[in-house]
């Protein structure tokens, strides 16, 4: 069997349950016989944002990667590798739980935060289920081209993919988040 949803983009279709994946982008980063392992790409949490400042001692925006394992810290880094933990998203991005890395590179200046994502839990499929999942609609498997995952994105990224899609994604990109309304 072929998994070639790695480094792919995941568009939620809107739904009426408003649950942590309406309207969600979520980067798959890892595909296999396994499972899947993506994150959310356009969840901003401020309020967890707040305590990492306060932790780490400098701004950063933390991502909802997902509902699984939420106290796990992952980093998307763009350019040159800085730890030898890290699994490769594509030639320009990769993807680490090396915290301690991470804040010694910044320190040192070798990484600028404007570079670098950071999620707290992650979104992860079981053997299949994802496959399963895009049978009954709820995703569509979008590539993206250019599209930089260090970059703060919030629901204007969603709408403007369904946009750029066209046909019936136009009129998913302009319903009212709560469908019901509709």
């Amino acid at each position: 069997m072929n998994y070639f949803y790695k480094g792919k983009v995941l568009i939620s279709t809107p739904d009426i349950s408003g649950d942590i994946f309406s309207r969600s982008v979520v980067l798959i980063v890892d595909h296999n016989e396994n499972g899947a392992f993506g994150l959310i790409l356009n969840k901003k949490n401020q309020n967890k944002s707040s305590k990492l400042l306060n932790i780490l001692g400098f701004p950063v925006e933390l991502y909802e990667g997902g509902p699984v394992e939420q106290e796990r810290i992952y980093f998307i880094l763009k350019g040159a590798k800085i730890t030898g933990e890290f699994v490769e998203i594509n030639q320009e991005y990769y993807l680490t739980e090396d915290i301690d890395s991470v804040v010694s590179a910044i320190i040192n200046g070798e990484v600028d935060t404007a570079e670098m994502k950071v999620f707290s839990g992650y979104s992860g499929w079981a053997s299949m289920q994802l496959e399963g999942e895009l049978q009954r609609k709820m995703w569509t498997v979008v590539d993206v081209y250019n599209l930089d995952y260090t970059l703060p994105n919030d629901q204007g990224l969603w709408k403007n993919i369904m946009q750029n899609l066209g046909g019936e994604f136009l009129l998913w990109a302009n319903a009212p988040e709560d469908v019901s309304l509709n």
